[in-house]
């Protein structure tokens, strides 16, 4: 049933990958500080089996039709940026990236007391070993929330976080003290629209550090649009982490480690999109890892139904090592069987899925995505959707205004 490729077999194909050949030149006045006014007047680039136009993001659903399954990513950006001044007056930013203990994100959030996460600090030589306290005020009680470093590892710095305020979770801790984690390359402070503007309206669960802001462009109004014509949706939750937007720094893929994410699928959720392989349309990038992943996951079950839960994960080359004549459908009625046998309701897993040129996509016809940083992770998922193209659409995009990264336009795209 299996056709697992040679280790080596994927070595070649990663040495064959220049990322030296996915780099483009982007001018800084290119890149869209501030989201537009409305939401959907951003504009919508168009491939469509080789062929490229110009539209609105408004009328995005001229392309889909009534058999059409959107899946979206409903994760929710937490306010993971704070600020911290010692005495002296010397600012420690310190940005959380994942929960460790505990290491479950929700569980996290609901923690009372204390919580430690995995975070990025800025100014990190102006911190000792003393605790660092933020005062910040909640109603008409003040509240002091407390970061100690605890260790600095090469993932980042282990810090613990307590507060003063049994009443409040750390959730709600994070709304006071935290400011949203707009992209470093914005250059400027988070500003009250970013609160809105840098989230879904559709967000639902807490847990991403950056948005998966092919969502941001979907209105009340688009999503009735869609309605009316009869397109239906699915969701999930991935987890966005700050490692998805982060160049890649070495020329060969084989020295590239992804990072990994958390993501979550409801066993509704999974039983729509099983039925509607591959008649699906991903909103974001995020959305086709975690598609993807799920497929890898259906394959791990078919292969040995008795794996157990905790051991269920997707690892970086997993959808090189393991080519299949497995169908989509068939490896996620085997995970959909597999949750029903269990009487698992939501499924928790983590992928480090990298979906790079010579990846077969499976379960979708296609991408709606925003434009994306050279040499990224991203850029490579692109290219592995359709093809070289990438070079196309992208010089289209420079050639007719439209705006790149996190709050600039979109595109739609359909493989040939």
């Amino acid at each position: 049933m299996q056709n697992t490729t040679d280790r080596s077999t994927i070595e070649s194909i990663l040495a064959s990958l220049d990322i030296s050949d996915y780099a483009y030149t982007l001018p800084t006045d290119r890149i869209a500080k501030f989201p537009l006014e409305k939401r959907d007047e951003s504009n919508l680039l168009v491939y469509n089996k080789g062929e490229i136009h110009k539209d609105r993001f408004s009328s995005i659903w001229k392309y889909t039709n009534s058999k059409t399954l959107l899946v979206f990513n409903n994760s929710k950006v937490i306010q993971a940026r704070i600020k911290f001044f010692k005495e002296s007056g010397a600012k420690i930013e310190v940005f959380c990236l994942e929960p460790v203990e505990p290491a479950d994100t929700q569980l996290a959030f609901q923690e009372k007391k204390n919580v430690t996460w995995r975070c990025m600090v800025g100014n990190q030589k102006k911190w000792k070993n003393v605790p660092l306290s933020k005062k910040v005020v909640f109603k008409t009680d003040e509240i002091v929330l407390t970061a100690t470093r605890r260790e600095t590892t090469s993932a980042g710095t282990i810090v613990q976080f307590s507060w003063n305020n049994p009443e409040l979770t750390f959730s709600e801790v994070l709304e006071i003290a935290g400011e949203m984690p707009i992209p470093p390359y914005l250059k400027r402070e988070p500003e009250s629209i970013d609160r809105t503007r840098y989230q879904t309206i559709y967000s639902l669960n807490k847990g991403s550090v950056a948005a998966p802001t092919a969502g941001l462009h979907f209105s009340n109004e688009v999503i009735q649009r869609l309605r009316k014509k009869g397109v239906d949706s699915a969701e999930l939750t991935l987890h966005v982490g700050i490692g998805t937007f982060r160049p890649i720094l070495s020329d060969s893929l084989v020295h590239h480690e992804m990072h990994t994410e958390h993501f979550s699928i409801t066993i509704k959720s999974l039983k729509k999109i099983c039925g509607n392989v591959p008649r699906m349309i991903a909103v974001g990038t995020t959305t086709v890892r975690t598609l993807e992943s799920l497929y890898l996951l259906g394959i791990n079950v078919y292969l040995n139904n008795n794996i157990p839960v905790d051991e269920l994960q997707v690892n970086q080359w997993d959808g090189l090592l393991n080519e299949t004549d497995i169908s989509p459908v068939e490896a996620l009625k085997c995970l959909e069987d597999y949750m029903m046998a269990r009487g698992i309701n939501t499924l928790h897993c983590t992928t480090r899925l990298m979906i790079v040129p010579g990846y077969r996509i499976r379960l979708t016809e296609a991408l709606i995505t925003n434009f994306h940083m050279p040499r990224s992770s991203l850029i490579l998922l692109v290219a592995g959707y359709i093809g070289d193209d990438w070079r196309r659409v992208y010089q289209y995009a420079l050639d007719n205004d439209f705006r790149f990264l996190s709050y600039g336009d979109s595109s739609i795209l359909f493989p040939k």
